[in-house]
């Protein structure tokens, strides 16, 4: 299977509608003159979803390789409305994850 369609696959799972890929996008994410993330972001168009017109997706492996592959899907909704924002969307709820756990 290939990536694009094993993203489809996962936001056909999750959001339960069908997806067109449109385009991949280099994004590189810094913080404090670090890169923090640096990757590329697939476009897809969503077909009849109720609330977007448009998903970002892509998949990585945690730093702890006994960990599975994860998979990201950031619906195209205000505020995020590019794959920049859909990447530090992702990126402080998965902080706020992380927080919420160490209490």
């Amino acid at each position: 299977m290939s990536y694009i369609r094993e993203l489809q696959d996962v936001i056909w799972k999750l959001h339960g509608v069908a997806s067109r890929h449109v385009d991949s996008v280099p994004v590189k994410e810094t913080l404090g003159g670090e890169t923090v993330w640096d990757g590329v972001v697939e476009v897809f168009d969503l077909h009849q979803h109720p609330k977007a017109t448009r998903a970002y997706a892509w998949a990585h492996r945690p730093a702890d390789q006994a960990h599975p592959k994860r998979h990201v899907t950031v619906l195209h909704v205000p505020p995020v409305i590019s794959a920049q924002l859909a990447v530090k969307a992702a990126m402080a709820q998965e902080y706020q994850k992380r927080g919420q756990a160490e209490r």
